[in-house]
Parts: C-alpha cells; sequence; structure tokens
C-alpha cells in the first residue's frame, strides 16, 4: 500500500504520518522523488481502509493498493530509478558499469594483475571470488580469507571497488571492508542471509537463480530492502532450460521487464550466461542495447590455467578489445562508463 504526498508537505507532518502508522505495526518507506513523496507500507495491510487513512491526514493526495507482493522494490513506490553507490562508483541512470575479474583469486600476482589490466581497459569494479559455491565438493572452492586479503590488497593497488560473494551470514563479519557483497544464484532464495545482508548495510549484487521467475527474484529482493538496505542491484546471469549448446540461456528479455518492474538497477553476467567465451562479447552487446546498467564479465590473465571456469573467461586482450567496442556502443545509448 502506498500514500502519494501532497506537494510541500511539512518534513514535521510527514513524520507524524509515519509514526503513526508504524504505531499499527508496520513498516514504513518513504521515497522522495522530484514531483511526489510516497509513504510505502510493508506489512499485511489488508486490514486498513485505506480511504479513511486519506481523509483524516491533509497531506495525503490519494493512496491505492500494491498489488504485486514485493513493495519496497516496485517502481509504484518508487518511480525514479534508484542509483547504487558501489564504493563511490555510481550504478545506475546515465551510467554503465563494467565489474570485471577472475572468477577466482588464485594468488597475489594473478589477481593485482588482472585488476590493473582491467582497470586499464577501463572496468570500473573488480569482482573476485574468494569463496566459491561448486557442484562437486571436490573442486577448488577459493582461497577463503586470504582471497578477501588479496581482493583487498588489489583494490589498495587500483583503486578499484570490489565485488565478492558470501556464503553464508557467518561470514558477514569478514566482508567489513568490501564494497559490494555478491549473493549468487544458489543463495538467492537464502532468506536468512537476505536478511542479514539487509541489515549490513553494503551494497548487495544479487543474482537471479537459476531456475527462478522474476518475481522471486523481485521477492529476494524485497527481503534484503525490508531489511533496511536500500542499495541493491539485480543480476541477469542466464536460466536453467532445455538447451544444452550452453551453460544456460540468457534471458534478454528480463533486463527490460526488470527496469518496468523494479527501480532498482540491473545488470547482466554475460560469462555465466553462456559458459563460453566466444559467446561473452555478443551477449554484452545485447545487454547494452536492451538498456542494462552494467555488465560483470569473467577476465583472467590465463585462462587456459584457471582453476575455475577458464572456458568462459575473457584474456586480457580480448577483455581490452571489448571494451574498447563497449564504450563506443554505450555512447551511442547516451550513457557513460566511469565515475560520476
Amino acid at each position: 500500500m502506498i500514500f502519494v504526498l501532497r506537494p510541500g508537505s511539512p518534513r514535521k507532518e510527514i513524520e507524524a504520518l509515519t509514526g503513526q502508522i508504524e504505531s499499527w505495526g508496520f513498516t514504513t518507506f518513504l521515497s522522495t522523488g522530484t514531483e511526489h513523496t510516497v509513504v510505502c507500507l510493508l506489512g499485511n495491510t489488508a486490514v486498513i481502509d485505506v480511504d479513511a487513512v486519506v481523509q483524516n491526514n491533509d497531506i495525503i493526495e490519494y493512496g491505492r493498493r500494491v498489488t504485486e507482493p514485493y513493495k519496497a522494490v516496485n517502481r509504484t513506490v518508487h518511480p525514479e530509478d534508484t542509483i547504487v553507490n558501489a564504493g563511490g562508483i555510481m550504478i545506475g541512470p546515465g551510467m554503465f558499469q563494467v565489474i570485471a575479474g577472475p572468477c577466482s583469486v588464485e594468488s597475489e600476482v594473478q589477481i593485482i594483475e588482472v585488476a590493473r589490466s582491467v582497470q586499464a581497459s577501463g572496468a570500473t569494479l573488480l569482482r573476485g571470488g574468494a569463496f566459491k559455491p561448486r557442484t562437486s565438493p571436490y573442486s577448488f572452492m577459493g582461497l577463503q580469507e586470504e582471497g578477501l586479503r588479496l581482493l583487498l590488497r588489489a583494490k589498495k593497488e587500483t583503486g578499484l571497488p570490489v565485488v565478492t560473494e558470501i556464503m553464508n551470514q557467518t561470514q558477514l563479519p569478514l566482508f567489513e571492508d568490501i564494497d559490494v557483497i555478491q549473493i549468487g544464484a544458489r543463495n538467492m532464495q537464502n532468506f536468512d542471509l537476505l536478511r542479514e545482508v539487509g541489515r549490513f548495510g553494503r551494497p548487495v549484487l544479487l543474482k537471479r537463480g537459476l531456475a527462478n521467475t522474476l518475481e522471486e527474484l523481485l521477492m529476494s529482493a524485497e527481503y534484503i530492502m525490508s531489511a533496511g538496505n536500500s542499495q541493491v542491484i539485480l543480476c541477469e546471469r542466464g536460466i536453467r532450460t532445455f538447451e544444452t549448446a550452453t551453460r544456460n540461456t540468457l534471458d534478454i528479455s528480463a533486463i527490460p521487464l526488470l527496469k518496468q518492474k523494479s527501480h532498482l538497477p540491473v545488470i547482466v553476467d554475460p560469462s555465466h550466461a553462456s559458459g563460453l567465451r566466444g559467446l561473452v562479447a555478443p551477449l554484452a552487446r545485447a545487454a547494452v542495447a536492451v538498456g542494462a546498467d552494467g555488465l560483470m564479465i569473467e577476465a583472467h590473465n590465463d585462462p587456459a590455467q584457471a582453476l575455475c571456469d577458464g572456458a568462459q573467461s575473457l584474456d586480457l586482450g580480448q577483455f581490452k578489445n571489448l571494451m574498447d567496442e563497449l564504450k563506443r556502443r554505450v555512447a551511442f545509448e547516451g550513457k557513460k562508463i566511469g565515475a560520476a
């Protein structure tokens, strides 16, 4: 449920209204736009008489029920696009950010070489896995805490904000200095983890699950936002279909649909979407064309020797060539790669 307030409503009266609503047992979410301020109610609002609330509060222009199960992430509630501050790099309207780096952090030499190279090519954030969820218990699962230390070392060398995946809420104390916490596809519906990263307050990159609908993705984002964290980035990374020619199937229609349904920024991971480095560039071009706010691309200094997902990783030369092309395409779309 939302209440749209009259323009110029005094701050004290807005606070009185939200206080009254919260005294009824609801959580409120205030969305302030250029034209309207909207109060969103989170909770079981079926018991509320919308007309009565409007009639008893002069600052309310009108009220309406939000029929979708997701409220805080809903564009109806928050008509203007959200801008996420990822360690000083803005992700949102007018910008196009590229997150790049290896699937796994393997050594200090590797991660610093990759970080310096992708930065020189135009990447604006550094990705790298320290904790790796793997299908096989015998696969390389990352350097764990040492991997986080090496990522922060690479950040110190380059200034690139760091994006890395968390596996469970017990690891949160280790992520104090991480700029963006990634929730991977396998954890998209780990609701306890979603609540905890919501309380933690760091920007969150939320990947769509392997077989999840867009509504389920938005509901997972709702868990994070309802816990108090509005800095959420949605990531389309391909879904599992009957097709076996690629690792996953990139749902390219998801990007404009998510932009219609939600105010949160949306990026695309073409590396996991296909599992094939030869498809990364064309899928990246498609992401730009349909309005994505950025990309997450796996890049490695020696993909043939990578300990994880080498087949879908670009080498550093291939990444540079792709970035040169993306800069032209992004400019054509009227956007900018880089800091705001």
